[in-house]
């Protein structure tokens, strides 16, 4: 199945959390929070502004994002879990 968002909404797949603490502790499931990192799928045409043109996304296909901690809206798609969120929830783009 294939899902494209629409105009400035985000489809991300999260990045999985660390199973270590920086000290090197193991952390059960149950203790680790979900991560607010994760990996651009796919991004809408944009916001279409006032004047009718539309606004082009700041991050594309491929971009490993920060996002809030309650950003988005969770979906299941063939397993796989994803949120689709508005751009404004993102925060920054990771470079490495």
């Amino acid at each position: 199945m294939k899902i494209r968002p629409l105009a400035d909404k985000v489809l991300v797949q999260r990045v999985e959390a660390e199973n270590k603490t920086a000290g090197g502790i193991v952390l059960p499931d149950t203790a680790k929070e979900k991560p607010q990192r994760g990996k651009v799928i796919a991004a809408g045409e944009g916001k279409l502004s006032d004047d009718g043109s539309r606004q082009k996304p700041q991050v594309k296909k491929g971009d490993l994002v920060l996002f809030t901690s309650y950003a988005g809206s969770e979906i299941k798609i063939d397993g796989k879990e994803y949120l689709i969120m508005s751009e404004s929830d993102i925060m920054a783009v990771i470079e490495e």
